[in-house]
């Protein structure tokens, strides 16, 4: 009996021990875990400041008249009925998941703190060297030359750095700058000025009802292949969903079997659901079939991903008319989102002049806005086509789309 207690009391007392080291293993990775979060924090607030909110969400549709009831166009030559239905992949169970099969979002509000920090290149050559120039007082032609120089560089353009120039030649006297303070006030206001702060910059991707009916609203991701098109598709896809909204996704993008698998990932993330053809599928098919499967399961918003189409190809640009053209044989297309890579200026600029020519952009994405691009290009871009940046990419994490807001952007340039 001795020998069975001895046991007994060995076996208790091995339990006792693995039980608090597990204990103590547990609280000690839970320490980590908050002080790695806290640190965290700690430093996007030391990298940025707090931008205004988050990414504003307007209702699509028109007042003036109601949708055309959703029907398979018959007969119409660009109308295409495919030969093999476009398939559609329910990613969401009807069961909602377990929380930890979907990626935890980021609040949209906010993101633009992080802005500052991914600027500074373009701060330390932009905002400084013209700060000293302003700053030093009367200014003579040498010196309004180099202010035109350094707005150059930043790929502001010749119009735009006319404009702002003119503005500053003006100001300077009729406000009797004398400080450099001064200088930095006129300097954020003449900026913020060329940048047309009035302009709408909601994004039209909120349902709307016509005759009592809900309809989703309806966009189009356009660009060419290497912007970031179809990362934007799926990031927008999550702002929405962080906003509680229900989303479609459409992968028209059928020319590149990676943009499909990629926005059905996005899509299983965020617990969306993804419509797509076969590969080489007509990808004005798929758009359809996306719009109507969105209008019939109720959903607040179709994101659609268009092929990312060289613009220097007739037949392929003549496509993406073809879809949007298609996809309003049902319902309007409320917004068409133009993405565009911030690092390729006057490149970016000829991609911009030829797809509004082909379809009626209503808003700017510009990504790879993290301090490798000039930040000048947003006031190039938006002067180009006359409609507004809406988003803008801030790097490669999963909710790094922000909304673009001019005061914020100049603050971040000039260092505010």
């Amino acid at each position: 009996m001795a020998g069975v207690s001895s046991t007994v009391i060995v076996i208790i007392v091995v339990v006792v021990v693995l039980l608090a080291l597990a204990v103590v293993a547990g609280v000690t990775l839970s320490r980590r875990r908050r002080i790695s979060l806290t640190e965290r924090e700690r430093q996007e607030k030391r990298a940025g400041y707090q931008a205004g909110g988050g990414i504003s969400l307007a209702p699509g549709g028109e007042t003036e008249e109601s949708p055309p009831t959703v029907t398979t166009p018959a007969g119409d030559p660009v109308a295409v009925v495919p030969a093999e239905p476009a398939i559609i992949d329910e990613v969401a169970p009807t069961e909602p998941p377990p929380p930890a099969v979907r990626d935890e979002i980021e609040p949209p509000s906010g993101r633009l703190e992080r802005l500052r920090g991914r600027l500074s290149k373009s701060r330390s050559t932009f905002g400084q060297g013209l700060l000293g120039l302003l700053g030093a007082g009367n200014l003579d032609e040498d010196s309004w030359t180099e202010v035109e120089d350094t707005l150059l560089l930043a790929d502001l353009g010749a119009a735009t750095t006319q404009e702002v120039v003119d503005k500053l030649r003006a100001e300077l006297v009729s406000r009797g700058v004398r400080s450099a303070e001064d200088a930095r006030t006129l300097l954020r206001d003449v900026l913020v000025e060329a940048l047309h702060p009035e302009m709408e910059r909601a994004v039209r991707a909120l349902p709307h009802e016509s005759n009592g009916t809900k309809l989703p609203a309806v966009v189009l991701v356009t660009g060419v292949n290497g912007t970031g098109k179809t990362t934007t598709t799926g990031k927008l896809a999550r702002v929405l969903v962080a906003s509680g909204r229900t989303v479609v996704l459409g992968a028209a993008d059928t020319f590149r079997a990676a943009a499909t698998e990629q926005l059905a990932t996005w899509a299983e993330r965020v617990g969306a659901e993804v419509v797509r053809g076969k590969e080489g599928a007509d990808p004005a098919a798929v758009a359809f079939d996306s719009v109507k499967r969105g209008t019939a399961a109720g959903v607040d918003a179709v994101l659609v991903d268009t092929a990312g189409r060289l613009h220097t190809k007739t037949g392929l640009m003549d496509e993406l008319g073809k879809v949007k053209r298609v996809v309003e044989k049902q319902t309007k297309v409320d917004e068409v989102l133009l993405v565009l890579d911030a690092t390729t200026g006057q490149n970016g600029l000829t991609q911009a002049r030829v797809f509004a020519e082909v379809v009626d952009i209503t808003g700017i994405v510009l990504t790879k806005l993290d301090g490798t691009a000039k930040g000048g290009i947003v006031f190039q871009v938006q002067r180009e086509l006359g409609v507004p940046v809406k988003l803008v990419g801030l790097g490669e994490g999963a909710d790094d789309l922000a909304p673009f807001e001019p005061e914020a952007f100049v603050d971040a340039l000039l260092g505010v």
